[in-house]
């Protein structure tokens, strides 16, 4: 006896296995889905706080608006566009941040600005003036105390603040209130000879 076909098939399109498994997977990918209400006040409202701070940097007042999240070193870097300042490891191990904050060196990448509202900053930008060199920017070059130049801002802005502090007595004294500056070039050589050179000029 033959199979009269409009009794094996229900009548209506005929969905291969294939189409049957993407619908099915399709329908519950959706189901899975939160409503979009619930959606749309369950993300995070964007923090737009910001800090007003007055600085002074490399002589000149800046009154900037930032958030209080970000670190000196971005604030040179991305607001102020001071890039002579590097990010480095970003997290205050190689120095190649270095600046000086009210004479102090320190490691910017770890430091919030908004902690030093009223500050005097100087980053390497600010040494050279009408042309010239400071002492140790020139005894860097005379004792080639650099090979790529990454690190070279943040060394010479440590080694202002040794001399300041007084540890720049010796090459062994300089080594070690260096030490947190990190040259992969591995030119430490010059730099100890530059830091002792212009710590002799002053």
């Amino acid at each position: 006896m033959t199979e009269n076909p409009s009794e094996s098939h229900p009548p209506g399109p005929i969905m291969s296995r294939r189409e049957t498994l993407q619908a099915t997977a399709g329908a519950v990918a959706l189901a899975a889905l939160p409503p979009l209400s619930a959606t749309a006040t369950s993300a995070p409202a964007l923090d737009t706080n910001t800090v007003t701070l007055t600085m002074t940097v490399n002589g000149r007042a800046q009154t900037l608006s930032v958030d209080p999240r970000q670190s000196i070193l971005d604030v040179l870097r991305e607001t102020l566009n001071l890039t002579g300042t590097k990010k480095g490891c970003n997290q205050g191990a190689c120095g190649a941040c270095t600046v000086l904050v009210d004479g102090r060196r320190i490691v910017s990448c770890l430091t919030l600005a908004s902690m030093h509202d009223g500050a005097q900053i100087e980053t390497i930008e600010g040494l050279e003036k009408d042309g010239v060199l400071h002492p140790l920017q020139e005894a860097f070059v005379e004792h080639e105390g650099l090979q790529c130049g990454f690190c070279t801002p943040g060394q010479i802005m440590s080694g202002l603040g040794c001399i300041a502090e007084g540890h720049a007595g010796s090459p062994e004294e300089i080594q070690f209130w260096m030490s947190g500056n990190i040259c992969r070039c591995g030119a430490y050589p010059g730099i100890v000879a530059a830091v002792a050179d212009a710590a002799g000029r002053t």
